[in-house]
């Protein structure tokens, strides 16, 4: 069965950083794009950033230069490093696994940059 598993969600101070992990289980991790979402009250789901089985990296134009997505094929793993946090990135994320029709989501894990 596909799961995924975010962690490193908390609780931050403005200008901080936070290091989210997603590990996956129950698919062929290698093949998978892997990607970061995250949703704040009242708002739809917005993708974050996103990274091919190939490791080519796309971002969402409101974190480039804070943020770096990258994949650990070894442990199955994704992380999304989050440098110079901004209240406005308060959110629940969420890891996304895709390949061709198929979509694999995390449960979540909330992020809240607060002073």
């Amino acid at each position: 069965q596909a799961q995924l598993l975010e962690s490193g969600g908390g609780l931050v101070q403005p200008g901080g950083s936070l290091r989210l992990s997603c590990a996956a289980s129950g698919i062929s991790f290698n093949l998978y794009a892997m990607g970061w979402f995250r949703q704040a009250p009242g708002k739809q789901r917005e993708l974050v950033a996103d990274i091919t089985r190939y490791s080519k990296t796309n971002y969402a134009d409101f974190v480039k230069g804070r943020f770096t997505i990258s994949r650990d094929n070894t442990k199955n793993t994704v992380y999304l490093q989050m440098d110079s946090l901004k209240p406005d990135d308060t959110a629940v994320y969420y890891c996304n696994a895709k390949l061709s029709s198929i979509n694999v989501w995390g449960q979540g894990t909330q992020v809240t940059v607060s002073s």
